[in-house]
């Protein structure tokens, strides 16, 4: 199986700053992960990045993990918040994963 990482940044690329509050760009990424009927788990996270012109930027990240998603799947989920969110770009990172589950009765 895959997992698929998706990173969308919430600063918004002419201002350099986050325009709304986090919760509002969570709401809108379940609703989109809702609309493509797959499972999904995210995270909120801060980190940073160089812009090629070499200015240095720190942003909180939305970290959206899917596992055994379609490629064309989650291109189409990235280019949605890609839109959404207002960026000029978002990473996506895919590995393979042992994934197995585990159930126990009380």
């Amino acid at each position: 199986m895959t997992e698929t990482k998706i990173y969308v940044g919430l600063n918004d690329p002419e201002t350099g700053r986050q325009l709304f509050e986090t919760e509002k760009y969570i709401n809108i990424l379940k609703g989109v992960c809702k609309s493509y009927k797959v499972a999904f788990s995210f995270s909120v996270a801060q980190g940073g990045y160089i812009h090629e012109d070499g200015a240095y930027t720190q942003e909180n990240s939305l970290i959206i993990s899917l596992v055994d998603t379609k490629k064309g799947t989650v291109d189409e989920i990235a280019r949605d918040l890609c839109a959404f969110f207002h960026q000029e770009t978002v990473m996506i990172t895919t590995n393979a994963v042992r994934t197995y589950y585990v159930r126990e009765s009380l």
